[in-house]
């Protein structure tokens, strides 16, 4: 297995990481605990989740009691782990109250870091990250939260997810001006066919030394089947529509030839793409089965020549480059 550390922290990250997100909803009890087991024999240490995983608003947080059931099976399991879990989402918890709504107020984070520690069964998140921005919320006050949760031992990284580049600069300036370490990461939906993030994003994460982590690499199942119409019955609704999928059709088919050219899954260039990108720490994997799970771990030994990244560019052209530059003189 691969390693990288957490942005500019020391910590050292697998450059796979496995997502849970359909633990619970799509992958059943025995078959996460079977994919779990197997990501930590093939090196994996950095496992995502969040508190708002496991499939209807009354399951949310199902994923997490998953892996803490999972820990409390296994001996040293959680010890060789780095643990990623999320807040920012609605929780079945009637005492909420008002304070139900998604957002990230100290009151709602300190309230649902407890919830999360508890269902994973353990006294500390390596990685507790901001499912999304809240701009209603002030730095002040969610620096302020996680300061005091890393000085109590129950986190010890902040990170981010679905920020735009401007968030993370101002995070990381408002942690700065208090002397803290500020975000170690960034979670982002980042693919072949999702490029939008090289114009600001990714150069931004690079610049100020936090680990980009890319969620939905595949496209939500489009670019890892060799027949790109049955890839919309494993589509999720936020990721991709109906439409994309018949737009993108021809891409998708030359995509589909192009990897049978160099003999790889197509899953497995989408995911080497990824790992061929320095300003990708890592692809976050997340399947529904043992199956997929085994055939992701394949990118790692596949090595993407100058060629076959130049002929990716001309099937799914990014925006450009980075801005100012790909749009302005």
């Amino acid at each position: 297995m691969l390693h990288t550390n957490l942005g500019r922290s020391g910590l050292k990250i697998s450059r796979l990481c496995l997502g849970t997100m359909n633990f619970g909803w799509h992958a059943t009890e025995k078959e996460a605990f079977r994919i779990m087991d197997a990501a930590l024999d093939a090196g994996i240490n950095l496992f995502d989740t969040a508190n708002s995983y496991g499939g209807t608003k009354e399951q949310r947080g199902l994923t997490e009691e998953l892996i803490g059931q999972w820990f409390a099976k296994g001996k040293s399991r959680r010890e060789r782990v780095v643990l990623a879990t999320k807040v920012y989402g609605t929780m079945p918890d009637s005492h909420d109250g008002p304070n139900a709504p998604a957002g990230l107020s100290a009151f709602k984070i300190r309230r649902h870091v407890e919830a999360s520690l508890r269902r994973l069964r353990t006294d500390h998140i390596e990685l507790y990250q901001m499912h999304h921005v809240d701009e209603r919320v002030t730095w002040s006050e969610l620096w302020e939260t996680f300061a005091a949760l890393i000085q109590q031992g129950k986190i010890i990284y902040v990170g981010s997810s679905n920020f735009a580049a401007w968030h993370l600069v101002q995070a990381q300036e408002a942690a700065k001006c208090r002397g803290l370490f500020g975000l170690a990461s960034e979670q982002h939906k980042y693919n072949l066919m999702c490029r939008l993030p090289e114009l600001e994003v990714l150069p931004a994460a690079d610049s100020l030394g936090l680990a980009l982590l890319a969620y939905s690499p595949l496209q939500g199942g489009l670019l890892g089947t060799p027949t790109p119409k049955k890839a919309t019955g494993v589509r999720r609704l936020h990721e991709v529509s109906q439409k994309d999928a018949e737009d993108s059709s021809v891409r998708l088919t030359s995509y589909s030839t192009f990897c049978k050219e160099l003999g790889e899954g197509e899953s497995t260039v989408a995911l080497a793409w990824l790992l061929a990108n320095p300003r990708v720490a890592a692809p976050i994997i997340g399947p529904r089965t043992f199956e997929q799970f085994q055939s992701s771990l394949r990118a790692l030994e596949t090595t993407l020549d100058e060629s076959a990244l130049t002929k990716l560019d001309e099937i799914f052209p990014g925006p450009g480059g980075a801005a100012p530059k790909a749009y302005a003189w």
